[in-house]
């Protein structure tokens, strides 16, 4: 019962999300796609995403799925993560509630909020993520110039992850330690919604700029 209302919470609190999120994510996008010196072309055929999606993301005018975010995210060399940042924010070592704005995957409805400080310098990403029942999210990128480290802990309910053709099955307390190296999917076998926390280490970042 407090999961289902803690969940219920969640999805109510990211369907009234600032509408300003989208422009953050674009914000993000535009900014490290002008680091990197990638033009709209190179970072398409880099992330198998349409040059007039990445567009459309970094005009925020578009509601992009998680699969799709995921997909810009490696093309930029960068966790999913990464692109809810506000950057704008002042750089404190400390995050609060009132800060983190829920995030909605269109397709899915699964729920993400980054914990950890969007703007804090840190290998370290910390996130919570709601996954309703019978939720499944796959993310199809596989090897990625940066070598991101992640664990999920299973707060609550049960989750299915599968990294390549191996699937754990992951109960409440339950910790899987993984590379962010081979297509990945989570789904929640239930009828109830699953809670877990995603901790993420980027090892090295990538420094080469492409034209």
């Amino acid at each position: 019962m407090l999961l289902d209302s803690t969940s219920n919470m969640q999805e109510r609190a990211a369907k009234t999300a600032p509408p300003d999120l989208n422009s953050r994510i674009a914000q993000r996008v535009r900014t490290l796609r002008g680091e990197l010196g990638m033009t709209l072309d190179a970072l398409a055929a880099t992330c198998d995403v349409s040059r007039s999606m990445i567009s459309l993301v970094e005009r925020g005018e578009s509601s992009p799925t998680a699969v799709v975010l995921e997909k810009i995210a490696t093309g930029l060399g960068v966790p999913l993560a990464s692109l809810f940042d506000d950057t704008s924010a002042p750089a404190s070592p400390v995050s609060h509630r009132a800060d983190r704005t829920p995030w909605r995957d269109p397709d899915s409805g699964y729920v993400r909020r980054n914990i950890s400080p969007g703007n804090f310098p840190s290998p370290i990403q910390i996130v919570e993520v709601f996954l309703p029942g019978g939720a499944r999210v796959a993310y199809e990128t596989g090897a990625r110039d940066a070598r991101i480290h992640q664990q999920i802990w299973v707060r609550q309910g049960n989750i299915e992850v599968t990294i390549g053709a191996t699937t754990h099955r992951l109960m409440p307390d339950d910790c899987l330690a993984m590379q962010l190296n081979e297509p990945t999917a989570f789904r929640n076998p239930t009828r109830k919604s699953a809670r877990y926390i995603v901790v993420l280490a980027t090892e090295q970042a990538r420094t080469a700029k492409r034209s």
